[in-house]
Parts: structure tokens; C-alpha cells; sequence
């Protein structure tokens, strides 16, 4: 696991190269603590910060072939690494090393831009071919590693994190106006797209050709979760089958030169990965899991009940968190703003983990995957009003009202389409007479909220529309949500964390399942109970879905007030986006316990705390780590 960043073509703003990239790779230096590495040439420099896992001794970076025309810069973890060492060494390659960088510049010469199909893991790596002058940027196919890139006037710079563009001396970081409005609607800015104008993410399941004599980009994706359906399939050879991927896919997370542990909610997914890996090693799993005060957010007793059941080296933290110490700590984390206030327990079972192991695996994925979330089953059991003309009625009424009438949100809820509900679930609305805040010019430049789905739901219209839900998901909220949660608070931990239920064999095989096999009789998850029946706990089957979650609402109402004012001072950085009244409208409500309004006040909060260090400078540099306060600690063998 690793940071990467650097450059092709000419920046002739930075005259001392050998220093920009050095810089650029400090910026992520929490990415990959043990190691750095760096190749300079002409109009070329790649680097890198390693976290030593696979090869410990002997896997430095960049890597280059046999006659060092070809170099490569690489973050993650390629799974089947072995079984490619083997196919290349049988033919004209030498192997030095014993890792899983080695084999990309073997398999680009046998392969060239053809060499993704082969890989199986998680993975974001730049290759330059000094023969052909030529940069090949690659994002593995569910958007676990993340990858940047800014074309320069004569040039491509890339990076895992922003932070490492905004330590060139040549790099201007102006706020992209559209990407703000798309923050406060999703939480996050969703690929392509970056916070910074002229930046953007490389999506998952694509790679990029930057041809540098030409000074041309190229773009392709290799691969697409939308897969076509199963069309006939016995339910019990669908479970078999699926219980052969599932420890398929944790045995080979296993790969490791050091310790691998998990994080454990007791929920299902969790609890499945770690079934599998008890079944997969000689000796006790090292689990981890965080819990707090308020019962409603505690999950540590179901996870301690799962621990002691598969007989796991368990350790949990019952937490009271420094609230306020901690708002920076875990914004400031993050490379762009980011508005999921579950990273808070995220970053705190990291730290927690990091004390004891290097590698954990992670249950995220499931809900994705196999129509695990209740808003799945809400919106299948509602009907859309029709006519249209009547739901634009009811939407013109709904505006008309004043925002604290009551029943003002059930006409807006009413008035939406199917597909509008569903967007609802993932998205807040971006206009203030929908209850959104953006200014005017922004929110009409974002658009509706069914809009907003429009690129993830072309390609899926042949699908029911459970399925189609999970593939928006799975290729919107899961990539800019939820791997960003764990990519960003794990790395600044300088912890690896893998996610084994996005193994891309898994995913395929998931999302081709009939609707009736992922839901069935209001319960998600059918085929994945069933598949991991004789695996898990029995009281696990059994055990109401909770979410990783803290008590937002009441810290943004006392722990944590005193942020909420902060947003209402006229010099915060938002209102240059949002709008002012609409805020201090939200605020009041909020306080006054007429509307929950955690969600959207956590995006101010967030996106103030954000804009304030990057215009104090202090998001060029690596991520910062704080004391933070803890209330207990208990192990259990």
C-alpha cells in the first residue's frame, strides 16, 4: 500500500524537479511511512510513499523491466500476484524481486494496455514506456485506490491525493463552483469530478494514455459493473456458488507479509469476512471494533458475541470521543471535502486497529451488492402518483408553504418520481425552496435530483429496478463514499484496509442475480444469508440491521453547538456558495428540534473546516494525526 504522484511533460514552473516530486510525495507521506521512492528523466517523475506489506525487504519502488525503459509507481495490492510471477517467469522475463509491483512492467511489455484484465485486487499505479513516450494512468475496477490527474498546458500531473498537486509551486487550487453543489447534494464530489477546477478523478475500471509527443489524452474504460443478467438459476447451486466466491475472495485478502486483522461490527457483512478468515488461518483472527456510550449507536456487545463465537483475538474500545478535537482532525484528513459523518467511528477504529496490526479486512460491500439497505425496500413498497401533471401540482403547492409547515416534506416526497425517491435517499436537494441552501446559480447548474442519476441509470434500463438502484450505488455512493471513508481515514492511520466483498468475481456474479434472489419477503440479502447460513453465528442471521453511526444530531445540538453558530459568521468561506438566510433558516430548526438537520449541517461544517485550512495552506501537507480522548479499553481473547 502505497501514496504515488508525479508528472509527465513540461512544468516549467518548477525548476527544481528532483524537489517538487519529493514534495509532492511528502504531502502523502501518511499513505506510506516506511519507504519513498523516486525516477526522474526528462519531462518525467514519478515517486512514491510505501507501506511495506507484501516483500517487506526487498519491494522498493518505482520498479522498471529488464533494459529500465519501462518504470511504474503503484498503490494497493494485486492478490494474484504469484500465480503472474509464474506465468511471466515461464516466459522471456526476469523476476528480481518477490512482489506484486514487479509484474506490471512484464505484463504491460507482454500485454500493453490490455494488462488490468490480468489483475485481481485493488490498485492505482502510474507507467511510463520511455520507448514509446507515453504515460499509462490505471484505477482498479471498483474505485477502492484513488488516482487524480491535472492536464497542464503541456502535460499530465497525477496523484492519490490532492494534497500532492497543491505542493507544486505551479499549481493554482481554484474551487470548482458545479463540484460544491454536487458536494452538499451527495455528500462527496462525485467522479469525474474534483473540488478543484481542472482536476479530476480517474473513474474505476479505466485507464488513461497520456501520448507526449502528441500532447494527447485518451481515457478508456476496461470494465463495467453492469453485467447482463443470469437469466435461469437454481437458488441452491446460486448459494453454493456464492459461498465458493466469498472464501475465495477473503482467502486471497489474506496475502501478506505482515499481520492482517478486521474490523467487526457483528453486523452480517463483517461477520461473514471474518467467519471466512477463521476458516482460512491456523491461528486467532485480531479483530477490532468501536463502540459508544449512547446504546442506539453501540455495536461493540454484537461484535464481542460474533468475537467470541469464531474464538477471535478481540479488542474493542468504548469511546467518548473529543468532539470537537476531533472535527479537524478528521476533515482535514480528507483531500476534499467530504460530508459522511460516519467517518468519525471510521477514523477511530483505524486508530484503534493500526495499534496492532498494519492490514485489516473490512465488510464493505455488501449492502451494494446484495440489496442490503432499507431504503431499497421503502421505495419498492411505494407507488409513484400519476399523472406527472399532478405531481408537478403538488410540487408547486409544497413550495408555496413555508419550510417549518408540517407536511411541507410529504407533498416535496409526493410530487418526486420513483426514481426521484430513490435519489432522495442518496442526495439532499439542492434548491432552497426544495429545503436546500446553495445559491441560486449553482443549485439550477446542479439540477434536480433525478437528474443527478441520469449517467449511472443509461445503460441499466433492461434491469429491474432493485437492480438498477444497486448499480447507481455501486457505481456512485460506494466509490465517493464509502471507499473514500475507508481509503482516507485508514491511510491516515497508516493502516491498509482491504475489502474483500468487492473481489470483482464476487461483483460479477452479484449484480447478474435476479431481483427475487437479492429481496425477498421485505428481507435483503436473500442469496448472501443463505450462502453464509453454516458460516456465521446463527444470531447474526437473526440481528436487525444498524448502521456504523454517532450521535450527530445531539452533538450538533450540544457538544458540538457552538460550530453551528461558526458557520453563521459573515466571514465563513461557504457563502460564497450557499446562501445565507437558507443557513441560518437550517440552524434554527435544527436547534430548535423542529428538523433534523444533521446531515446537511455536517456538509457546512465540514465544507467550512475544509475551505479554512486549504486557504491557510495547511491541506499541502500530510495528513495531521491528534490526541484524541478516549473512556475504556477491554480485550478479550
Amino acid at each position: 500500500m502505497c501514496g504515488i504522484a508525479g508528472w509527465v511533460g513540461r512544468f516549467d514552473g518548477e525548476p527544481d524537479a528532483a524537489a517538487a516530486l519529493r514534495a509532492m510525495c511528502d504531502a502523502i507521506r501518511h499513505r506510506g511511512p516506511d519507504d519513498d521512492g523516486y525516477h526522474l528523466a526528462p519531462g518525467v517523475a514519478l515517486g512514491m510513499r510505501r507501506l511495506s506489506i507484501i516483500d517487506v525487504a526487498g519491494g522498493s519502488q518505482p520498479v522498471a523491466n529488464e533494459d529500465a525503459t519501462i518504470h511504474v509507481v503503484f498503490n494497493g495490492e494485486i492478490y494474484n500476484y504469484r500465480e503472474l510471477r509464474q506465468r511471466l517467469a515461464r516466459g522471456r522475463h526476469r523476476l528480481t524481486g518477490h512482489g506484486d509491483t514487479e509484474t506490471l512492467p512484464h505484463l504491460y511489455e507482454d500485454d500493453s494496455d490490455r494488462l488490468v484484465h490480468a489483475l485481481r485486487g485493488m490498485f492505482a499505479f502510474a507507467l511510463w514506456d520511455a520507448r514509446r513516450q507515453r504515460l499509462l494512468l490505471a484505477r482498479d475496477r471498483l474505485g477502492i485506490k484513488p488516482l487524480y490527474y491535472w492536464r497542464a498546458d503541456a502535460g499530465v500531473a497525477f496523484a492519490s491525493e490532492l494534497r500532492s498537486l497543491l505542493a507544486l509551486s505551479c499549481f493554482r487550487p481554484d474551487i470548482d463552483r458545479h463540484a460544491v453543489g454536487q458536494y452538499l447534494a451527495f455528500g462527496h464530489v462525485p467522479d469525474p469530478d474534483s473540488i478543484l477546477s481542472g482536476v479530476q478523478k480517474l473513474p474505476p475500471g479505466h485507464v488513461l494514455i497520456y501520448d507526449q509527443p502528441a500532447d494527447r489524452v485518451r481515457i478508456t474504460q476496461y470494465w463495467s459493473p453492469i453485467q447482463p443478467p443470469l437469466a435461469r438459476i437454481d437458488e441452491q447451486d446460486a448459494a453454493h456458488e456464492l459461498r465458493r466466491l466469498l472464501a475465495d475472495a477473503v482467502a486471497c485478502h489474506l496475502e501478506s507479509d505482515v499481520p492482517v486483522g478486521a474490523f467487526l461490527s457483528g453486523g452480517l457483512d463483517s461477520s461473514a469476512v471474518v467467519s471466512f478468515m477463521t476458516r482460512a488461518v491456523s491461528h486467532p483472527v485480531k479483530t477490532f471494533s468501536i463502540g459508544f456510550t449512547e446504546p442506539e449507536y453501540n455495536e461493540a456487545p454484537y461484535a464481542a458475541e460474533v468475537a467470541r463465537a469464531l474464538g477471535t483475538e478481540h479488542t474493542e474500545l468504548i469511546v467518548r470521543p473529543d468532539a470537537d478535537a476531533l472535527v479537524e482532525d478528521v476533515i482535514e484528513s480528507f483531500d476534499e471535502p467530504f460530508g459522511d459523518s460516519s467517518a468519525l467511528p471510521t477514523y477511530l477504529v483505524a486508530r484503534l486497529a493500526s495499534d496492532h496490526v498494519k492490514v485489516v479486512l473490512s465488510g464493505d460491500g455488501g449492502d451494494e451488492l446484495f440489496g442490503g439497505y432499507t431504503r431499497y425496500g421503502e421505495i419498492l413498497n411505494r407507488r409513484e402518483v400519476r399523472p406527472a401533471a399532478l405531481r408537478a401540482i403538488l410540487r408547486r403547492v409544497a413550495r408555496l408553504l413555508p419550510h417549518a409547515t408540517p407536511g411541507r416534506n410529504r407533498l416535496l416526497d409526493l410530487a418526486r418520481t420513483r426514481w426521484g425517491r430513490y435519489a432522495a435517499t442518496v442526495a439532499l436537494a439542492p434548491a432552497s425552496d426544495d429545503g436546500g441552501v446553495l445559491l441560486p446559480d449553482i443549485a439550477t447548474n446542479v439540477g434536480m435530483l433525478d437528474a443527478l442519476l441520469d449517467r449511472w441509470t443509461r445503460q441499466t434500463t433492461d434491469r429491474d429496478f432493485l437492480t438498477r438502484m444497486m448499480l447507481v450505488d455501486v457505481q456512485s455512493y460506494l466509490p465517493g463514499d464509502i471507499l473514500t471513508k475507508v481509503d482516507r481515514m485508514s491511510m491516515a492511520n497508516s493502516l491498509e484496509a482491504r475489502v474483500p466483498l468487492l473481489d470483482h468475481h464476487v461483483v460479477e456474479f452479484a449484480l447478474a442475480l435476479p431481483a427475487h434472489l437479492t429481496r425477498r419477503d421485505h428481507v435483503g440479502k436473500w442469496l448472501f444469508r443463505r450462502a453464509i447460513a453454516h458460516v456465521v453465528p446463527p444470531a447474526v442471521l437473526t440481528r436487525r440491521k444498524q448502521g456504523f453511526a454517532l450521535p450527530l444530531c445531539r452533538w450538533l445540538r450540544q457538544d458540538i453547538a457552538h460550530r453551528v453558530r461558526a458557520l453563521l459568521r459573515p466571514d465563513s468561506p461557504i457563502y460564497e456558495f450557499v446562501d445565507r438566510a437558507a443557513v441560518q433558516r437550517v440552524a434554527a430548526e435544527h436547534q430548535r428540534s423542529r428538523r433534523d438537520h444533521s446531515h446537511l449541517l455536517w456538509r457546512l461544517l465540514a465544507l467550512d473546516v475544509w475551505l479554512s485550512a486549504l486557504t491557510r495552506g495547511e491541506l499541502g501537507r500530510s495528513s495531521p494525526q491528534r490526541s484524541v480522548a478516549y473512556v475504556g479499553l477491554s480485550t478479550t481473547a
